[in-house]
């Protein structure tokens, strides 16, 4: 644990609408923490007494549900985690686990309620980062129950791909079961998928290790669903 980051990725994000005071203020009440691969981040059901904000590294948002943990979607840093919980209700909604090492601000929850009462650009800027956030659910929840199970797969691997890593090589960061459960499907049904894309020259993949060989057609595939 460390309190020390004056070029906190949260800090910079954040900086083109505060005043300095409010900057200094915001190095002087958040502390840092590290987190391995695994580790727990947030626990759902636990009361919530700062804002979470992901500097480093990716995390997987997931919620317990009536008869299983179902994942919701994968979060790359630099981001805010669980802003509507915090602010909201102040109970966390849903769980967050690092499924790379990641490193995570933890802000004074009165603090950022003040800076958010006094600088409206501020303000500004948490709203639309929650709205950005909803529309996002929205388009994942249409895409997950409209599109098949290769639609689906083909948009994760774009995701890897263009989003998470911005590489066209990569090691997948979950199971394929954790990829099965993004995607509502069988374990056994992504690793036939996936086989099929190695047939098919769409992708090579060697363990866990994916090198995408034809863009064009895994986009084909996510658009046609």
């Amino acid at each position: 644990m460390k309190n020390e980051c004056i070029d906190c990725a949260c800090i910079l994000k954040s900086s083109r609408t505060l005043k300095d005071c409010q900057i200094e203020k915001l190095e002087n009440n958040h502390v840092v923490v590290e987190f391995s691969k695994g580790d727990s981040i947030i626990k759902q059901g636990m009361f919530s007494t700062n804002i979470i904000f992901l500097r480093r590294g990716v995390a997987k948002i997931h919620i317990t549900g009536p008869y299983h943990e179902q994942i919701v979607r994968l979060i790359k840093a630099p981001s805010y985690m669980a802003l509507p919980t915090t602010i909201g209700n102040k109970i966390n909604q849903y769980s967050v686990t690092a499924v790379l090492d990641s490193e995570v601000c933890f802000i004074d929850l009165a603090l950022f309620n003040r800076l958010i009462e006094e600088n409206k650009e501020f303000s500004s800027y948490i709203i639309l980062e929650l709205c950005k956030n909803e529309l996002e659910a929205y388009r994942r929840c249409a895409n997950r129950t409209q599109k098949q199970t290769r639609g689906n797969l083909a948009d994760m691997l774009l995701e890897f791909s263009d989003h998470i890593f911005e590489a066209d090589e990569f090691t997948l960061p979950i199971s394929q079961s954790d990829i099965g459960n993004l995607v509502d499907a069988s374990r056994e049904s992504i690793n036939r998928i996936l086989s099929e894309f190695v047939t098919d020259g769409i992708i090579g993949m060697e363990s866990k290790k994916v090198k995408i060989l034809n863009k064009h057609s895994l986009q084909l595939i996510s658009q046609n669903g």
